[in-house]
């Protein structure tokens, strides 16, 4: 087994296994290799990791655009100030944007709550050759709206629907579903929780209050939110454990260092379409002898 192969074994969840969060340091490096580096030298490591997997990843964009068989969906969940933002921005920065969409899920609108929960985000899933990006997703019917259930009050759910951890089972059994039916059908599923400490999001939340140019990224909610930290904490250990599935699995990314976080995303993004096994289409034989022709008319100044 490779260091990458280890490094990715222990940040994917397996299925049937408890996610382990409160066992999970969120400031993990990658292993014993990495102890006692200077942070500077771990950064520039990092940032030469970051440029291998998101070279591999743009030339693997080209298979999937070209082979046209597959889409990958990559599902972003986190705590506020984890850095989903930042991770996307960077390890898709080399991607195509003609192959690639983003889709950030806010608040529903009136037209969204008279659906299903699944509903918004089925529309925005990817076609066939590209990657679609979820920055929050269907994930959030179970983690926010089990955090604050008087969101189901908005939901018009019918009322045999049943509520509490009744509901939360059936919701799990969906999305498991759900992630099932788009496996079959040639969309690979990959999910990230990225794990910051508390502490570290304290920090980053004063540094978005003390540095005048980052106070629109600061709402007093996110405090508000963060008093309800282990409510979400057990909200985020069952979801991950109840749908980290083989066709969808859930990958948890220590986030207390930003350039370790982003270096393993996209590790983690790479080893996923490398596993696809893309080939170029073949062109027949009748299409070769047509481009055989044309050389010759260009060779011969036509």
């Amino acid at each position: 087994m490779t260091h990458d192969d280890d490094v990715i074994d222990r940040l994917r969840v397996a299925p049937g296994k408890a996610a382990g969060l409160t066992h999970r340091d969120p400031g993990w490096t990658g292993g014993k290799a990495f102890e006692g580096m200077a942070k500077e030298d771990r950064k520039a490591l990092d940032a030469l990791h970051l440029d291998r997997y998101v070279a591999e990843l743009a030339a693997a964009q080209e298979l999937l655009w070209a082979s046209d068989c597959y889409a990958l969906l990559v599902v972003f969940q986190a705590l506020d100030a984890a850095g989903k933002d930042g991770t996307i921005k960077h390890v898709m920065s080399g991607v195509n944007p003609q192959g690639c969409q983003v889709f950030s899920f806010k608040q529903p609108s009136a037209e969204e709550l008279d659906h299903d929960f699944l509903w918004r985000c089925a529309k925005a899933l990817p076609e066939r050759g590209r990657i679609g990006i979820f920055n929050r997703s269907y994930y959030e019917e179970v983690l926010v709206a089990r955090v604050h259930p008087e969101i189901l009050d908005r939901q018009q759910l019918p009322p045999e629907v049943p509520r509490g951890d009744a509901l939360w089972k059936e919701r799990f059994d969906d999305i498991v579903t759900f992630e099932r039916h788009l496996d079959r059908n040639g969309t690979k599923v990959v999910k990230f929780f990225l794990h910051v400490s508390k502490d570290e999001q304290r920090r980053r939340f004063l540094d978005r209050i003390d540095d005048e140019a980052k106070h629109w990224k600061f709402s007093p909610a996110d405090v508000a939110e963060r008093r309800h930290w282990d409510d979400y904490i057990v909200a985020y250990e069952e979801a991950i454990t109840a749908t980290s599935t083989a066709a969808a699995p859930w990958y948890v990314i220590p986030a207390d260092h930003k350039h370790v976080m982003r270096s393993m995303v996209a590790r983690v993004l790479a080893h996923t379409i490398r596993g696809l096994d893309l080939r170029y289409p073949e062109v027949p034989a009748a299409r070769l002898t047509e481009i055989e022709a044309a050389r010759a008319e260009l060779l011969a100044g036509g």
